[in-house]
């Protein structure tokens, strides 16, 4: 602390709040005389001797005297140096100034300014000016008291976005702390404490002079519910249609007690009130008002924690109006002609804000796309009200509709800059971007470029209106400055370690995988990972952009082995060679060629057992039995992908479309067509909510000298990438001796999920997966029958001479007995916890699922598929 006063350029210091008066305590007493040796000039007026800080009480400040000196602009007298202020009118002046200055501070609590007569040894008048200051207090704790419902961090966090300072170790705000208790009044009624009292009490703190804790204590009082909601004055809407638009505010009902919104909220009833505005103006009832709510107090709950009220809510419909004229002013760009049909309103229909706000926002589209990016537009109203006698005007009101346009002027791009790519590299970047400097400012062509670097991953997603940085160029005329503000978000995996799964069985693994190599935007992937059930040795990289071209290229080749328990063991070694090429905005074709060895091994001895085979003679060429075990695949895959999916591992909203067809027989020892077709679409819902489904269809058909497709290559589902409940490889047509799924030929998949934002990277999903697998031959159907075998009674023939028991040739077949239907479709449905790594860049995945229609399907271990099912994974489903 600095030390009370400062005289004639020693340090000093200085707060605020208005003082309730400029009058000073008791005057003390005559002071001394100047001690300065030096002596003004005999002929000088009035100077100024002295000049102290003096604070109040106790004689010490907080903030540093020189703080305060640097506000006081009044010069100090240096006897030293014979030098000496004048005290006179233009004095008096300065000194009015720097109380405004030292007030401004807001450090202070109390201020006056003291002039005493200080006169010199040898008479000469002098002036002793004393700034007396009583600093603010300061605040050391900040408490809330009364209630648990209060939340410090989101009070902290409204405080910092409406600019509300109560920090430690600042000065006490009066005006500050009443803020802080309507905040938190308002904050308490946002919970349904609508009756709740806030009061602020400042205590003085032990622990020095002017250091305060302030105390914010809640009298909850009870929470407040709505029973009934009344609407008065309503004659053309119903009470249901007006009900209906109240979203947040509604009468108690069935399920009251799980969505809240029973409790009444001010806030949140005013923007009820305003969709119900909305729909009346939507309805052609421009005039249309809600007024303040009655609340008519029913009830206390016997332990007066609950307070039920009735909402009673006026309404003013007003007359509903048809559009009289309908015209466009001020717009010279775009001309009428072609603005009129983005308005979907014409003379004689009936009046409605929706077609305006629709219109305006395709208006700003076309603007902006011009780099009329400063474009506003809103309809002029003029009402004309049909007169009260019959033949004094029209029969129902109309209203004049004029669109007043502001075009603005049409901005270029200067510059195109980007920050906080601290691994990406720069043409990394402006590849993906479509805004050209130099070019017209397309405000469309930046949305479209935004979208396409969120789609990367390489950064966090860009939001609307955040890391988007558009300035005017300084100096220059119709020019911009467009920055786009990003933050690098880890797309290296790098995982090593060992484990169990279900399929994998025990592995070890070490893999390295990354979207971005070396900040090129390349992908790279090397990984080799070794189990009891599975090895997978991969190395893969594809280059976005081969010969600094638009054109993709990519190759993989790869080594897995896959043991099937008490089964067989498959081994598959190949690679693929990748091109693709933009078609339009977000859709593209790739062409690949792959080439893949197949062995079959490790079969089960009841495989080749002659009796089976006999019974089902495909299962020979499925297992490879006739190929020594092994087939040859080679073929061609042309593809079609159009994406618009906003983010690729926590996607919110967009389209994703794929096709392809796999055309095997060029080479190789199996022929067969095999198209796939999948389509995937997520909608937000709000702020937290969002949807998505996928439906997806394949079909596989041999042809040429290939009559049977192998095992490896028929289709099936099952799993957390399909159906979730499932084994994987677990729901397909079955062989009836063996249990061993041979896969079919068509398959249909259908997947939705109900996706909650928890809270970070933690999602909540609720699933419904369902599909069927379908041979050749079989049509997709809603139910399936149940058989069972029945192998019919062998007649007793005994050989006479070694009295054997012998089977009669012309003995029946067994044969399949239909017992009953069950569902086609193997469903699952549950929940799921998804959440993100960021050291390891996947989401990991906890997966609940129920099975009701599983009559028919196996797991990995030939055992009835459960009904419960919990399981581990990584990724996602679609």
């Amino acid at each position: 602390m600095a030390p009370v006063s400062a005289v004639a350029g020693q340090d000093a210091a200085a707060p605020a709040q208005a003082p309730a008066a400029q009058a000073a305590p008791a005057q003390p007493a005559a002071p001394a005389p100047c001690p300065f040796k030096q002596m003004p000039a005999a002929t000088a007026g009035p100077v100024i001797c002295q000049t102290e800080l003096r604070f109040h009480p106790e004689n010490f400040s907080i903030v540093e005297a020189q703080t305060y000196l640097y506000y006081i602009q009044t010069p100090l007298s240096r006897p030293s140096d014979s030098n000496f202020v004048p005290y006179n009118e233009d004095t008096e002046r300065s000194l009015q100034e720097d109380f405004k200055r030292l007030w401004a501070t807001q450090f202070l609590e109390n201020l006056w300014i003291e002039v005493l007569e200080q006169p010199f040894a040898n008479g000469h008048p002098g002036k002793r000016v004393i700034y007396h200051m009583e600093e603010r207090p300061r605040v050391k704790i900040v408490d809330y008291t009364g209630s648990t419902k209060v939340e410090r961090t989101k009070i902290d966090e409204k405080m910092k976005e409406l600019g509300i300072a109560l920090r430690l170790d600042s000065f006490l705000d009066q005006a500050v702390v009443r803020r802080v208790q309507g905040l938190v009044k308002s904050f308490m009624a946002e919970k349904g404490y609508e009756f709740a009292e806030v009061t602020s009490s400042v205590e003085p703190l032990p622990a020095g002079p002017k250091l305060v804790k302030v105390n914010f204590h809640v009298e909850e009082g009870p929470k407040v519910k709505i029973r009934t909601v009344d609407f008065n004055g309503n004659v053309d809407v119903s009470d249901r249609a007006l009900a209906r638009q109240m979203k947040s505010t509604k009468g108690t009902g069935m399920f009251s007690w799980i969505t809240g919104k029973n409790t009444y909220n001010t806030n949140k009833f005013d923007e009820d009130a305003e969709k119900v505005v909305e729909y009346y103006r939507n309805k052609g009832y421009i005039t249309a008002r809600v007024g303040q709510p009655e609340i008519k107090v029913l009830e206390d709950s016997a332990d007066k924690a609950t307070r039920w009220i009735q909402l009673n809510i006026p309404i003013d419909e007003g007359p509903r109006y048809r559009v009289g004229a309908f015209k466009f002013d001020g717009n010279k760009v775009v001309q009428t002609a072609f603005l009129e049909p983005l308005f979907k309103m014409k003379s004689d229909d009936w009046y409605s804000d929706k077609p305006i706000r629709n219109g305006l926002v395709k208006a700003r589209e076309i603007y902006g796309a011009g780099g009329y990016f400063e474009f506003t537009g809103f309809p002029d109203l003029e009402p004309l009200d049909a007169a009260q006698g019959p033949m004094a005007g029209p029969a129902t009101p109309t209203v004049n509709v004029t669109m007043r346009m502001t075009e603005g002027e049409q901005y270029f791009v200067n510059r195109l800059t980007f920050s906080g790519n601290t691994t990406t590299r720069d043409n990394v970047i402006r590849r993906e971007v479509r805004v050209l400097e130099g070019a017209p400012f397309n405000t469309e062509a930046l949305k479209y470029s935004v979208k396409r670097l969120n789609q990367l991953g390489y950064f966090k997603p860009l939001e609307e209106g955040q890391g988007i940085d558009v300035q005017k160029t300084p100096g220059e005329k119709n020019q911009v400055d467009v920055t786009l503000k990003l933050e690098e978000q880890n797309r290296n995996q790098l995982t090593f370690g060992a484990g169990v799964s279900q399929f994998e069985g025990f592995f070890g693994q070490l893999s390295f995988q990354t979207a971005n190599f070396l900040g090129r935007g390349e992908s790279l992937t090397v990984s080799l990972q070794a189990g009891s059930r599975s090895e997978n040795y991969q190395v893969a990289f594809t280059e976005p952009f081969l010969f600094d071209r638009n054109i993709t290229g990519g190759v993989d080749v790869y080594k897995r082995t896959l043991r099937y328990i008490d089964q067989f063991t498959q081994e598959a070694t190949g690679g693929n060679i990748t091109s693709g090429f933009p078609l339009a905005g977000f859709s593209r074709m790739f062409l690949a060629y792959s080439y893949e060895a197949v062995k079959v091994s490790d079969l089960n001895p009841v495989y080749y057992a002659p009796e089976l085979v006999q019974r089902n003679p495909y299962l020979r060429d499925s297992l490879l039995l006739g190929e020594g075990g092994q087939r040859t695949v080679s073929k061609i895959v042309p593809s079609f992908l159009h994406n618009t999916v906003d983010n690729p591992i926590f996607p919110n909203s967009g389209t994703r479309l794929t096709g392809s067809i796999d055309f095997a027989g060029i080479g190789g020892n199996t022929d067969f067509i095999k198209p796939r077709f999948e389509f995937a679409r997520f909608q937000p819902l709000n702020r937290r909510l969002s949807a998505g489904f996928r439906t997806q269809v394949e079909y596989i058909r041999p042809y040429a000298a290939t009559t049977t497709l192998p095992i490896t290559e028929t289709l099936y589902l099952g799993g957390e990438y399909t159906i979730r409940g499932y084994d994987i490889r677990s729901v397909g047509p079955r062989d009836p001796e063996t249990g061993l799924v041979l896969g079919g030929n068509k398959t249909m998949l259908f997947n939705g999920e109900f996706l909650i934002n928890i809270a970070g990277p933690v999602r909540l999903v609720l699933f419904y997966d369902t599909g069927q697998v379908r041979d050749i031959g079989q049509r997709f159907s809603w139910k399936e029958d149940i058989n069972e075998r029945v192998d019919p009674s062998l007649p007793a023939i005994i050989d006479p001479f070694t009295n054997t028991r012998l089977i009669d040739p012309n003995a029946p077949a067994p044969f399949l007995n239909k017992i009953g239907e069950t569902s086609a479709f193997k469903t699952s449905t549950g929940a799921e916890v998804r959440f993100f790594m960021p050291v390891l860049n996947v989401p990991f995945r906890l997966i609940f699922a129920y099975n009701p229609q599983r009559f028919g399907v196996l797991d990995n271990n030939l055992r009835p598929a459960k009904r419960l099912t919990f399981k581990f994974a990584v990724g996602s489903t679609f």
